[in-house]
């Protein structure tokens, strides 16, 4: 469904365009026709090859380390109270750095191939991770818990009985959030220092005015974006099923 939605943005937004090029005509390196950017895909077919797959493989594993990375946190700050006053700030000040900033000291530490890449990805995403399924361990129902502590339960009891189902849709949200963040952290990354992705090919292109290529390799990373968006959907659509959603 959400990849029929972004389709459908997508044409009106390509009509628009075609729209302001007939109208105003502006220069091709001020902006390119769409017909261009078709033309320039077809051309460079080393942007979809080589560079898409670069940026893909470093945003689908930040993702991944992002989200599991994302999530242990939150277990740990449910499970252990003193935990959550301990990473709770380290968390929050982590998130006031602006990813910019620490590019090149990701680039220093782990060179620039894709691990500065994923490194980077996993930073920009695993805090909505952890914040949203944090937020859903401690939205579980007190009632249930005082039951279950009644009964005895131990506190790994009510994390994994209680606690963790009522708060996997947050986690899915959380998750849902990333996978849109993902490419955007590979291609800071990517801007900073790089050989190969499609930061590294629209740095390149934009150094020799192929404005089109600019535009070809921004329309591959929001088609990534896209269809990494539509797989976490489709894939986390059974994991609530007592959960539904308002579409």
């Amino acid at each position: 469904m959400i990849a029929l939605r972004a389709l459908g943005v997508a044409i009106g937004l390509i009509l628009i365009w075609q729209a302001v090029i007939l109208i105003f005509a502006p220069p091709p390196y001020f902006l390119p026709s769409p017909l261009a950017v078709l033309v320039a895909l077809r051309d460079r077919p080393d942007l979809w090859r080589v560079d898409a797959v670069t940026t893909l493989i470093e945003t689908v594993a930040g993702l991944a380390i992002g989200t599991v990375v994302g999530a242990v946190l939150a277990l740990a700050m449910s499970y252990l109270p003193i935990s959550k006053r301990l990473l709770l700030p380290v968390l929050v000040v982590s998130q006031a750095i602006p990813v910019f900033a620490i590019a090149p000291i990701l680039a220093l530490w782990f060179g620039f191939g894709v691990t500065s890449k994923i490194v980077m990805a996993t930073i920009a995403i695993f805090f909505p991770v952890t914040s949203a399924f944090a937020d859903g361990l401690a939205r579980t129902d007190a009632g249930l818990i005082d039951l279950a502590r009644l009964y005895r339960a131990k506190r790994w009891q009510v994390v994994t009985v209680l606690r963790v189902p009522n708060a996997l849709p947050d986690l899915v949200t959380g998750i849902r959030l990333a996978a849109v963040y993902a490419p955007v952290g590979a291609l800071i990354g990517e801007w900073v220092g790089s050989t190969s992705g499609l930061g590294y090919a629209m740095l390149f292109a934009n150094a020799r005015s192929e404005t089109a290529v600019v535009f070809a390799a921004l329309f591959l990373v929001v088609a990534m974006s896209v269809a990494l968006r539509a797989a976490v959907d489709l894939a986390t659509s059974r994991l609530t099923p007592w959960a539904p959603e308002i579409r």
